[in-house]
């Protein structure tokens, strides 16, 4: 018989320290974002299942709890993913014509570990741009995605940049199931040559080539020259190769401590990205800290087929990386009825400063906040002093 206290496998409480670098995470990203000029919406955790996996392929399908509403009867989901409904409230119930920013913090469920050590409930912050289809867009949430893994302490940023209309390009017109396309998807992802040899047999020799090419088209901006060069000559692929060396210059610009990378076959998400998309990287890290793109499709389902791009990542995998800021240490307090006591706490408290009032009986006790100074009576006066 298992313990009522075990939980299910990758799902885990938060403890103290954790979830208050955690919580100093989300209002440090969150201000960040309004200093940016996104607006913050609260989505909630169920939806509709066909509203939650609109435009969103297979993949997150299969990461989605579903339950049956007993009210109504239709089948709900458990989102895995909130870039949907920020989709859907940019669609229906916002209905902007211009630009519209937002932003969103919340947990997501999903039914399978994205890794041995992930957790099946990631928190999931994400800033999103409707409405604007220039690289300007693009380029603002890459650096709103770089200044933010900055703040949090990340050094030695390596921003992956790809682009889906170079494989899409290839891929165009390709007497292929959707099995096989699938299967090739995978291989590319992989970068399993033998294997997009295989799959590619009855294709013409054009686009035979191509994907034989495109596995080794990773590295520094090198890559770009040699893609421009050797890949097939379509407008397509000429327009995402201009757009990535655009982006790479303005982000070399405003951060160049930043490595930049390119991975033309990187195939994450190629049902969902409809162009520009990037991943980055910490030192040292096989995981990618954020990852975004455009994704123009994604409000199509709700009747506003608009240009879309953001990005998002999970704080709790961020917290577990980044370094904490040094935070003003808490003062000790005894509690008391002696007379100022309480008005003193309550005056410091109101100042922002943590108070820690020590209950009769544990006294020598350790606290979770480390406490620096400790409030004391001198002359019928309560003064800090240091500890």
């Amino acid at each position: 018989m298992s313990s009522a206290w075990l939980l299910p496998e990758h799902i885990a409480d938060v403890l103290p320290a954790e979830a208050r670098r955690i919580e100093e995470l989300r209002r440090q990203w969150l201000d960040l974002a309004r200093s940016y000029g996104f607006e913050l919406v609260m989505p909630p955790m169920l939806e509709h299942l066909d509203s939650l996996l609109s435009g969103t392929g297979r993949d997150l399908d299969l990461k989605t709890f579903k339950l049956v509403d007993q009210l109504s009867g239709r089948t709900l989901g458990l989102r895995a993913d909130a870039t949907p409904q920020v989709a859907r409230i940019d669609a229906h119930l916002l209905n902007r014509q211009g630009v519209t920013r937002l932003c969103y913090c919340g947990p997501v469920l999903h039914t399978r570990p994205s890794g041995l050590r992930a957790t099946r409930e990631p928190l999931q912050l994400g800033a999103e741009i409707y409405g604007h289809a220039g690289l300007e867009a693009d380029l603002e949430v890459q650096e709103l995605a770089l200044d933010g893994l900055h703040a949090a302490g990340v050094r030695d940023l390596t921003i992956d940049l790809g682009d889906a209309r170079v494989v899409r390009s290839v891929l165009a017109g390709l007497p292929l199931g959707p099995a096989e396309l699938e299967a090739l998807v995978t291989a590319l992802s992989v970068k399993d040559l033998p294997t997009l040899r295989a799959l590619s047999v009855g294709c013409p020799a054009e686009a035979r080539e191509a994907l034989a090419l495109l596995p080794d088209l990773y590295g520094g901006e090198e890559v770009l020259a040699q893609a421009a060069e050797r890949l097939p000559k379509r407008s397509q692929i000429s327009t995402a190769l201009g757009d990535l060396a655009w982006l790479a210059g303005h982000v070399r610009q405003a951060f160049p401590e930043v490595r930049l990378g390119f991975d033309l076959a990187d195939m994450n998400g190629y049902a969902y990205y409809s162009g520009i998309r990037f991943a980055v990287y910490g030192r040292g890290s096989t995981d990618a800290l954020a990852r975004g793109g455009r994704y123009d499709e994604v409000g199509a389902v709700f009747g506003r087929n608009r240009p879309a791009v953001g990005f998002s990542l999970d704080l709790k995998g961020l917290a577990e990386v980044s370094r904490a800021a040094r935070t003003e240490g808490a003062i000790r307090a005894p509690w008391g009825e002696a007379e100022g006591l309480r008005e003193a706490v309550r005056h410091l408290r109101r100042q922002g400063e943590t108070v820690v009032c020590t209950l009769p009986g544990h006294e020598h006790e350790a606290q979770e906040f480390e406490c620096d100074r400790e409030l004391f009576e001198v002359d019928g006066r309560w003064v800090l002093r240091a500890l």
